[in-house]
């Protein structure tokens, strides 16, 4: 009898949610990956949907922008790319040349860019290159692209550059970007602004990761007020 209770109690545990079971803790900083993005001229990244990232300077100097992000698998990566180009020409420096682009990121679970990545121009010029009489073309950004449920199925894949095609500054070879590729629409040159997205399904360095999301509508481990109570009980009128 004692063993037929002890097996319903089992069955009864793994048929409770996963929240039942064991409440999730809050994440730590050891729980974070670092990003590293570096864009010609500057970008906005999301991750599962979220903006966690915008280029705090959108043309000179370039600059790598770190952050700390919380991955969860499958993880959906969007990026839009910036060339800082005049909306209306194309051109840049006072419409006098024809600027480039190029983007790179590496997280810290291995996650680069690369040619398997999706890639969409939204706007692009001067057309054909006419410097004399430039003008762009442009289409619209398309809703929700950078949500995971988002279908860029009919998206091209991204083009791969080389360093001596994008021209790197200075701060790009002071991070860690081995492995990854500098992508772009399929003219590095005349698209001005591009939609990039991909998918990761796993952490590519093998390393299983607590899944956060959903955090804020669960009371996490500890209780649900804010750091830096320990667990303690508030003080105060009535406790």
């Amino acid at each position: 009898m004692k063993r037929i209770f002890a097996l319903a109690a089992i069955l009864l545990v793994h048929a409770l949610p996963a929240a039942a079971q064991a409440p999730p803790r809050k994440p730590r900083i050891d729980d974070t990956i670092r990003a590293n993005v570096y864009a010609d001229n500057s970008f906005k990244l999301y991750i599962n949907g979220e903006l966690v990232a915008v280029d705090s300077i959108p043309f000179v100097p370039h600059n790598v922008v770190s952050v700390d992000v919380l991955p969860a698998y499958p993880m959906t990566i969007a990026v839009m790319g910036i060339d800082n180009a005049d909306p209306k020409t194309g051109m840049e420096y006072a419409n006098t040349s024809i600027g480039d682009g190029g983007l790179i990121l590496k997280l810290g679970d291995g996650t680069v860019t690369n040619a398997i990545w999706k890639a969409k121009k939204i706007s692009w010029g001067p057309i054909n290159g006419d410097v004399k009489n430039p003008r762009i073309e442009s289409t619209a950004i398309p809703n929700d692209w950078y949500a995971v449920d988002f279908d860029d199925s009919e998206w091209p894949n991204a083009t791969e550059f080389t360093e001596e095609e994008v021209g790197p500054k200075a701060p790009f070879f002071e991070h860690d970007f081995e492995g990854a590729k500098f992508i772009w629409s399929g003219d590095v040159k005349l698209d001005n602004v591009v939609l990039f997205r991909t998918v990761v399904p796993s952490p590519p360095d093998g390393k299983q990761r607590p899944d956060f999301r959903g955090l804020t509508d669960v009371v996490p481990q500890g209780g649900g007020r804010g750091g830096g109570n320990r667990g303690q009980r508030p003080r105060g009128r009535g406790n």
